[in-house]
Parts: C-alpha cells; structure tokens; sequence
C-alpha cells in the first residue's frame, strides 16, 4: 500500500539517486509493507534501463549506500580523472577484473572514471578483449548515466561528452 512521502526520509518522490549495485534510478515513492509481521517504510526506485524496481527499507537507505547524485565538484573530479593517464597495473587480468568491478559497484563516480580511463583504447591502440571491452561499457554506462541526470541531458549524450574529455587529453 503506497503512502504520501514522510518529511523525514531524505530522499523524495522524482528524485534521482545511485544505488551502487544498479546505477542511477529514480525515486517513486516510499511504501509501507509488512514483512514477516514487522512494518517496514521502504523507498521505491526504479531503473528503467533495467527495467528493474529497488524497495530500499529506510533504515537502510545510508548503509546500503544509497545517495543522492553526486556534487558537481565530484563529477569535475571523475572529469579530471578522464583527463589523467592510465594507472593499469600489469597484473593478471583476472585480479585487475576484480578490482575494476568493485570500483563499478563502488558507486563513486571518481573511481568508475579510473576504470573507464584504464580500459578506454584509442583508435591506434591495440584491439580489447572481450571482457575488456564489457567491463568498460559497464563503467562508462553507469558513469554516463549519472553525468546525464545531473546535466538533464540524454545518455548518449553524455556517453559522447565523456567520450570528448578523453580524446581531447
């Protein structure tokens, strides 16, 4: 059963905010629902381009690392990062993989710049592997899509504005 949204809960029906696992998704509302015969408040997130709905329960909003969108200093900081030269370690691929997915799920837009940075190949570099090349759609999605909410700009968009600060280091 959907209620009117409590003043209390820092987060606000049409706000958009990142939840770390999932990207950037929007607020719908807060609902009370009971589970296993405790009451829970639980705020209501949608991913469209997941076509995925997230219940949050509010107790656990700041510990499950749900945020509001980043600050615009926070994204100059991802930006400038874009800008810096790779920081790839050369050890196996296996670990790197490992690292970069949990900068991804970290929900930091600096440290998803890293691993954009680190995996983005230039036209004279030499061809990605195919986990390579997933694990940089991934970070420059979920990148793009924060960097397009606070812009109030379409994804693609913003894919080709962060695309833009790379070539032009």
């Amino acid at each position: 059963m959907a209620t009117a949204m409590q003043t209390d809960t820092a987060f606000c029906e049409g706000d958009y905010v990142v939840y770390p696992a999932h990207g950037v998704g929007k607020v719908t509302g807060v609902e009370l629902a009971e589970i296993s015969g405790a009451k829970l408040e639980l705020i209501v997130i949608k991913f469209d381009k997941d076509r995925m709905t997230l219940r949050v329960p509010v107790s656990k909003a700041n510990n499950s690392g749900l945020r509001k969108l980043s600050t615009r200093q926070v994204m100059e900081d991802a930006l400038a990062t874009l800008k810096g030269r790779s920081r790839a370690k050369k050890t196996m691929w296996s670990r790197r993989a490992q690292e970069y997915e949990a900068k991804i799920n970290s929900g930091d837009p600096v440290s998803i710049a890293e691993v954009v940075r680190d995996l983005h190949r230039g036209e004279e570099q030499p061809e990605q592997s195919y986990s390579e090349r997933q694990m940089y759609q991934a970070a420059m999605e979920r990148l793009a899509r924060e960097f397009a909410a606070m812009e109030r700009i379409e994804e693609h968009a913003a894919t080709e504005k962060l695309e833009n600060v790379m070539r032009a280091a």
